[in-house]
């Protein structure tokens, strides 16, 4: 197991970690319920000819593959102009690890494999259609889970071996007492941010400190999917109290405002 070494003062040394990090997230494996775009391509690298749109094989968020004609009128008759039709191009990574793709008589298992390893695999299965096919594929429903201040969000990561910095900015940023949105509407501590990962029952966590420049360096810590990554929200006791204080204060201000009814009443 991969265990953090401390300096002199106490402060984790994340060298070590930095290395571990970027050699898993070149390395990322396919889970279940992964949602992958696959593109398939002939000849090393040319696109393929697709005139009736049934493979469903093009880049992330295309979600048009062929065309139907317009017909217009009451007789139904073809105006001689196409239109796309939306499909979706992701394909789901089913429980038993397998992927159902066009063409193929079998679903593909990919559970535990690598994306370089997955297009190995699929050019192989796809060499029985397609002269020296190239494949491609790419994970889109990739995300980390965000919990502290103001609560709990959760980031897709939209690019592969983002950092810690990028995905703050995608969160909304974040400071030590207010700002414009996001977690910045609410304050967190930069300067205690902790990172999760693994099992929930043996896992990794990392300490980093964003409100210093060295802390900062070491923020430049690429994200892994699924991590979880806590910010310890800024505590502010005279307006929690004030808070908690809310009902009570309401309460007292209803039951002076019945009395003073009751008085005015009776005299």
């Amino acid at each position: 197991m991969f265990r953090l070494s401390t300096d002199a003062n106490g402060v984790a040394d994340t060298a070590k970690f930095r290395r571990v990090v970027n050699r898993v997230a070149l390395n990322y494996r396919i889970h279940t319920n992964d949602l992958l775009n696959v593109q398939v391509f002939t000849n090393k690298g040319e696109r393929i000819i697709d005139p009736n749109g049934e493979l469903r094989f093009g880049p992330p968020g295309s979600g048009t593959v062929g065309s139907v004609p317009v017909t217009t009128g009451g007789g139904g008759n073809a105006s001689g102009q196409r239109v796309p039709v939306p499909v979706s191009t992701q394909f789901l990574v089913q429980a038993d690890g397998t992927v159902n793709l066009p063409m193929l008589p079998v679903p593909v298992n990919v559970l535990g494999l690598t994306l370089r390893q997955t297009d190995s695999l699929l050019q192989v299965r796809y060499r029985e259609f397609y002269r020296e096919p190239f494949v491609k594929t790419a994970v889109t429903n990739n995300r980390v889970i965000i919990l502290g201040s103001p609560g709990g969000q959760v980031v897709s990561l939209p690019n592969d071996n983002m950092n810690l910095l990028e995905v703050l900015a995608l969160a909304g940023g974040g400071d030590n007492g207010g700002g414009a949105s996001g977690y910045a509407r609410f304050g967190g501590r930069m300067d205690n941010i902790r990172i999760i990962r693994g099992d929930l029952k043996n896992p990794q966590v990392q300490f980093v400190n964003l409100s210093t420049l060295q802390g900062m360096r070491r923020g430049n810590l690429q994200v892994e999917p699924n991590d979880v990554i806590y910010i310890e929200p800024v505590r502010r006791p005279a307006q929690e109290t004030l808070s908690d204080a809310g009902p009570v204060l309401s309460a007292i201000a209803t039951l002076l405002s019945t009395v003073s009814i009751i008085i005015f009443l009776t005299k």
